[in-house]
């Protein structure tokens, strides 16, 4: 059967993480996305890391399963067909997915002009219109100061902002293409990076935390906090994070460790119900005390024996080297995986998008496409771009192919 969005059709005008993942999103749930970008690339074209003849193993990642078309977007002719493929003609089209500026040629206004049911996805800084990426959304956040041991705020690597955003972003534009269906009408829809924050810190309990509470969370290092989490040291001199949130994983880790009877006492002395989250929370250092030899005297794989099919809630600290070499998970042993070519890169094992569906029939990784690779076929195929026309339009320097 077909993918779940084969008989949609998006344009994408972006840059960095947040747009171009949600389109990748949609390109890998089998829309056809088609990625705009300046003649010689966008700002992202060139970012860290990159392979050894310099290619962007990031913009590669990010850009999977789309088609790439390159035009001179600071020319009226550049614009005029890039206007053309937002609003080209047919259904599942008339989608714009950005995170660019919008003014001049690339409104709503001016494009809903020439196509009335146009979806416009728009992500930008601050709902008041202020500039922001995911380090100066995370700073305002509360969590760098949640994170750490509470000395200095910490900035995580991951952009869990632009993510999330991501995310959202393809959520609503499958809502506004199912309310297009049912009215026929289209719309902008814009979401804003810091919305995206305030929105997942209220969703977490945060700010009720405060209102209602007047408390803020404090910084605990790698405590899971209200419940029992946290890291512990091996014998090989690797860690490992231990948790539990119910009670039969809280009774499984004293079954596997063979600790039962000595954390059991732990309770009565600190008088603290150890059979809740709370009351382990409370008690999280007494039975660190009583684990922490225990992992000390165990190599991760005398504990990883230990633990399996116990029902213990663990797993081991990796770097992304041990990641991709040592996790099975992360190997084409999962469907999730296989091996492409990158063009400009080699061989590469790659993803496709997580989700199972019992109706589609395989799930096939993409590679990304080389910048530029089918901007002569998309205006041929969607204008009716005749190939001599192509071809002025190219001398001109206003479209260009893939780099030789």
């Amino acid at each position: 059967m077909a993918h779940p969005l084969s008989d949609l059709r998006i344009v994408e005008v972006s840059a960095f993480v947040a747009a171009p993942l949600g389109g990748m999103t949609l390109a890998q749930l089998g829309a056809d996305v088609i990625r705009i970008d300046p003649i010689g690339g966008n700002i992202d074209i060139g970012r860290w890391p990159l392979a050894p003849d310099g290619n962007s193993l990031y913009w590669a990642s990010l850009n999977k399963a789309k088609r790439s078309v390159t035009l001179a977007l600071n020319t009226p002719q550049g614009q005029d067909l890039a206007r053309a493929l937002i609003c080209a003609p047919g259904a599942g089209g008339g989608n714009l997915l950005t995170n660019l500026p919008s003014g001049g040629w690339m409104t709503y206004q001016a494009l809903s002009e020439r196509r009335s049911d146009l979806i416009m996805m728009r992500l930008t800084g601050t709902s008041t219109g202020g500039n922001a990426i995911d380090y100066t959304v995370n700073c305002a956040s509360g969590f760098p100061l949640a994170t750490g041991t509470g000395q200095d705020p910490v900035n995580h690597v991951l952009p869990a902002w632009d993510v999330t955003a991501a995310l959202y972003l393809s959520a609503g534009f499958l809502a506004a293409e199912r309310a297009r269906r049912a009215t026929g009408h289209g719309q902008e829809v814009t979401l804003a990076l810091s919305d995206v924050m305030l929105a997942t810190v209220s969703n977490l309990g945060y700010l009720a935390d405060v209102q209602i509470n007047d408390a803020v969370r404090p910084a605990m290092g790698n405590d899971l906090y209200g419940a029992f989490g946290r890291d512990f040291a091996t014998a090989d001199h690797r860690r490992i994070m231990l948790a539990a949130i119910s009670n039969r994983q809280w009774r499984a880790i004293g079954q596997s460790t063979g600790l039962s009877e000595r954390l059991a006492m732990i309770g009565p002395m600190m008088q603290v119900d150890l059979n809740t989250e709370g009351g382990r929370f409370d008690a999280r250092h007494a039975i660190a005390a009583v684990l922490e030899p225990w992992f000390a005297q165990h190599t991760l794989t005398e504990i990883g024996a230990a633990f399996q099919g116990s029902g213990v809630l663990w797993g081991p600290y990796q770097d992304f080297r041990q990641l991709l070499r040592d996790d099975p998970l992360c190997s084409s042993a999962n469907p999730m995986f296989g091996d492409v070519h990158q063009p400009g890169v080699g061989p590469l094992m790659v993803n496709t998008q997580p989700l199972n569906f019992s109706a589609t029939a395989g799930r096939h990784p993409t590679a990304a496409p080389r910048l530029g690779e089918h901007t002569e076929a998309v205006l041929t195929e969607l204008l009716g771009l005749p190939s001599a026309e192509y071809a002025k339009l190219h001398d001109a320097g206003v479209v260009a192919g893939p780099p030789r």
